[in-house]
């Protein structure tokens, strides 16, 4: 019999394969992202149907294969269910995990941006946080994660905007949502991150473009 493996982590891509079963891509802690296959997950009343979509956090048994594992069980400790209830959360989520699997790596340790991701979802549901601040503070962090960052921000800003661009690079993640900013200094922090962006990201975000036409003007000022 095969020997499983528990993984934690966060469904993060999700597509149907044959008729029944579907393909996940989950961003582990121990392995960075890996492709499971979810069988009969499409199959009314198959147990693997809640646990194989979008944003779903726990502990993964899988048989590995030679390029894929296959799912046995979850046990899945948030669902982010509260996302479903506000379309924009779920488009600002759906961005950061098309952002996490663009820099996410196979076998590789994927500690700490499985926990970025988690706690900017949990972010977005926080109704004293500006949404836009969440982007911004989640896309420098993914970059400074991947060693591609400016350590000062790349054109002159106020102190507060300033030291707000310090404090994301430096602080642990589990402290980079405990502030807030005001409009004029958001404008400035997001208008440096954007700059980043174009520096090191080689990739347009299907997600983001989406978003962008729901919001208009609200976002990437």
């Amino acid at each position: 019999m095969r020997e499983t493996e528990k993984l934690t982590g966060m469904v993060i891509k999700v597509s149907p394969v044959g008729e029944m079963d579907k393909r996940l891509v989950i961003l582990t802690r121990e392995r960075g992202k890996i492709t499971a296959f979810a069988r009969g997950a499409r199959r009314p009343g198959n147990p693997f149907m809640a646990v194989s979509r979008p944003f779903a956090f726990g502990q993964f048994s899988l048989y590995a294969g030679r390029d894929s594992y296959t799912l046995q069980s979850a046990e899945i400790s948030n669902y982010f269910d509260e996302l479903a209830a506000d379309m924009e959360c779920t488009c600002y989520g759906s961005y950061f995990l098309e952002f996490a699997d663009y820099y996410s790596r196979e076998n590789m340790e994927g500690t700490g941006l499985l926990k970025l991701l988690y706690q900017s979802v949990r972010a977005l549901l926080k109704p004293a946080l500006n949404n836009q601040m969440v982007l911004r503070i989640f896309e420098l962090k993914a970059m400074v994660l991947n060693g591609e960052y400016t350590e000062r921000p790349p054109r002159q800003v106020s102190d507060s905007a300033n030291y707000a661009w310090e404090y994301v690079i430096g602080s642990p993640i589990e402290h980079l949502y405990t502030f807030t900013l005001t409009e004029p200094v958001l404008i400035e922090f997001s208008r440096c991150v954007e700059i980043n962006k174009k520096r090191y990201v080689d990739r347009e975000f299907h997600s983001l473009e989406i978003l962008k036409t729901m919001m208009g003007s609200k976002v990437l000022k």
